[in-house]
């Protein structure tokens, strides 16, 4: 079900834009698309993570500023209508975050982000398939699958299913072959190095 606006929104426009529902939306060829309502373990696990990360950088003084529930300019061919993704946790460079503090629009993340994670729910193949395209294109960093209840299918969690996270590096213009954590593996990621975090830990979160 799509919203009714009587022309395609900009990015600009539909970050302005409230149809007064007070429901989530992404912005798909110009026409904003709501989105579904999470359920109370995946809230849990992204405002933890967050909030952990955000400490992390902090205390280890690391250029970067996480924030859940940012919407993320996609990448759009000359003529198209622009779209638009609701990333559960953006990692933005600090400078970036610094400079939309003084300005009035909307925080959001205009340019491609250092990293996106997108914790997995009912919806898989968006975050395992169209999203890492996606992404990919925009020329994110370091994207980081977290599926906490094994939601995905075994091609990319592993037979028997388990909680797995994910973690895409760019090389060039392309994603590298991901790095997998399970159980108590220690998350190696460029973007929150030395972080004492196990997978289990991450999962943890949501319960």
């Amino acid at each position: 079900m799509y919203a009714s606006v009587t022309q395609p929104l900009t990015f600009e426009e539909f970050l302005a834009w409230d149809d007064g529902s007070g429901r989530e939306f992404e912005l798909l060829d110009g026409i904003p698309v709501p989105l579904s309502e999470p359920n109370a373990n995946h809230e849990d696990l992204i405002q933890r993570l967050c909030a952990y990360l955000e400490n992390h950088y902090q205390e280890n003084d690391l250029s970067y500023v996480p924030r859940q529930s940012k919407q993320v300019r996609l990448k759009t061919a000359l003529g198209e209508k622009e779209k638009s993704r609701k990333a559960d946790i953006v990692i933005f460079a600090r400078v970036e975050w610094q400079r939309m503090r003084t300005i009035s629009s909307s925080a959001a993340a205009y340019i491609p982000p250092p990293g996106i994670i997108e914790v997995v729910s009912n919806n898989w193949k968006d975050d395992y398939l169209t999203k890492l395209a996606e992404y990919e294109d925009l020329g994110v960093f370091e994207y980081i699958i977290v599926d906490y209840a094994a939601f995905g299918d075994i091609r990319f969690i592993g037979f028997p299913k388990q909680p797995t996270i994910t973690i895409y590096q760019l090389e060039g213009a392309e994603y590298l072959p991901p790095k997998v954590f399970r159980g108590q593996d220690l998350i190696h990621s460029k973007l929150f190095p030395n972080i004492p975090l196990t997978a289990e830990q991450i999962f943890a979160m949501s319960r």
